[in-house]
């Protein structure tokens, strides 16, 4: 191979691995050096699984004797650490007493191992999936950065090519926030189509699982592994996996590119606003049709989000709040479990019809428009230790300017994807984000694509 193999995306990888032109223990060596190289300074992974050599050969083996399983067969993939393991410790982020999770695979890791993935080790993550930010995790474009929250870990290490790919969760942007900073694709399907079994909740209606990678085509080829029926989940649809190969090759001619000027495009840096309204003319370039539209609603979706967020993570840490055992949560996590108390059952009801009358908005839209085009976030990665940001002219905390773009489509069950298109002045990646009615993902992945050609992708950090 004439290029490093930690460097090529899963969709390269898969053929030379096939054909014998690469063996999975000399790829899982590979990154396994790159870890030992580069994640001192980085701090994204929190356990490296020691059941990953003999996974790897056995892969080998199999691949070797003609018993190939698919393009996953011998790729290293990294597991969010609220996903639980057969193999690995889950913490869920925390120090705090009273996690005891068991030695089981959660139902989207149990499809990739089906599918010949080698699960090399679990990615640190925000505490309990809250928070932007995932201390100490740095981002690796830049060491003074942070990654992104709550999947850090998992961009962090994609970005820096530390694995093929990673495990994420997303309530509120928490897949597609550390792609955009951290320069990689990050995927949130539409609600319930990969299962929850064995992810440590943080939301119930709220939490999607999906993965970060370094292309649009292996984002595809991980979301269509890990979708399907789970007993462990009610909210899954139980679709069996999905086919998008064409979506990859199909163009963005005579597609309906919807822009939303109001939320979508309000306080935006002049970098993160110049390189969406370039992907715009790019698309428009390619044939597709630009229509912009508008949801008033919007102006009052932050406050129902807030609510129901809050009020569900408080009940899964209700028992932990009457035992005491929130005293060593991290402080910006216990205050707001703790705040969570205080969201009524009228204010949790409210925000749910908020979230039935936004997505009839919405609904009505996605009658005339296939996707929707915007930012992932009105910036780029902020300083480590910085807790407000300057956004032209308004200051905001971090915690709001960074979920601001992406949480729509939590509150709504939309699938959305974050793609690189570029850097700002200060080498920093910017990431866009494209969204589609539910169970929509070819279309997404469609314009997803078109603009990864145009664009190119960011290599992994060497």
């Amino acid at each position: 191979m004439t290029k490093a193999a930690y460097s090529l995306p899963i969709s390269d990888l898969a053929p030379a691995l096939r054909d014998g032109r690469l063996h999975p223990v000399d790829l899982l060596d590979a990154y396994l050096e790159r870890i030992a190289t580069h994640d001192p300074a980085l701090s994204s992974f929190v356990h490296l699984n020691a059941a990953a050599r003999s996974d790897a050969e056995k892969a080998g083996k199999e691949i070797a004797a003609g018993k190939w399983r698919g393009p996953l067969h011998g790729i290293p993939i990294a597991v969010k650490d609220n996903y639980l393991t057969q193999d690995m410790p889950t913490t869920a982020g925390t120090a705090a007493a009273g996690l005891d999770l068991p030695l089981r695979d959660a139902t989207a890791v149990a499809r990739l191992r089906k599918a010949g993935a080698l699960m090399i080790g679990k990615t640190r993550m925000h505490e309990y999936a809250w928070g932007m930010e995932t201390p100490p995790t740095r981002n690796p474009r830049d060491l003074s950065r942070v990654p992104g929250g709550s999947s850090g870990g998992s961009g962090a290490a994609v970005a820096a090519g530390l694995c093929a790919a990673a495990l994420g969760s997303d309530t509120g942007g928490s897949i597609r926030i550390p792609a955009s900073l951290c320069g990689c694709v990050g995927l949130k399907p539409t609600f319930g189509l990969i299962g929850r079994g064995g992810i440590v909740p943080h939301s119930w209606s709220l939490d999607h699982a999906g993965p970060l990678a370094a292309t649009v085509e292996d984002a595809a080829i991980l979301t269509a592994a890990m979708s399907g029926p789970d007993p462990d989940d009610p909210a899954a649809v139980g679709k069996e996996a999905p086919h998008w190969a064409d979506a990859l090759e199909s163009g963005v001619s005579g597609m309906r590119v919807g822009v939303c000027r109001r939320h979508f495009f309000d306080g935006l840096t002049p970098d993160v606003e110049d390189a969406a309204e370039r992907a715009l003319s790019s698309l428009s370039a390619q044939g597709a049709r630009i229509t912009e539209f508008d949801v008033p609603e919007l102006d009052g979706g932050l406050g129902a989000i807030f609510a129901i967020e809050l009020a569900s993570s408080t009940a899964y840490h209700d028992h932990r709040l009457r035992d005491g055992n929130v005293a060593d949560f991290s402080p910006d996590v216990r205050t707001l479990v703790e705040i969570g108390r205080f969201v009524s059952g009228a204010d949790y009801l409210t925000a749910e019809r908020y979230r039935r009358l936004l997505g009839e908005r919405f609904a009505m839209q996605f009658q005339e428009i296939d996707v929707v085009v915007s930012p992932t976030l009105p910036l780029t990665a902020w300083r480590v230790g910085e807790r407000r940001v300057r956004v032209g002219s308004e200051e905001e905390s971090v915690l709001a300017v960074s979920w601001r773009l992406t949480y729509p489509w939590n509150l709504l069950g939309l699938p959305a994807i974050s793609i690189p298109v570029g850097n700002d002045r200060s080498d920093l990646p910017i990431g866009l984000q494209v969204a589609a009615p539910a169970f929509a993902e070819f279309a997404l992945l469609r314009v997803a694509k078109a603009l990864e050609d145009s664009f190119g992708t960011l290599p992994r950090v060497s």
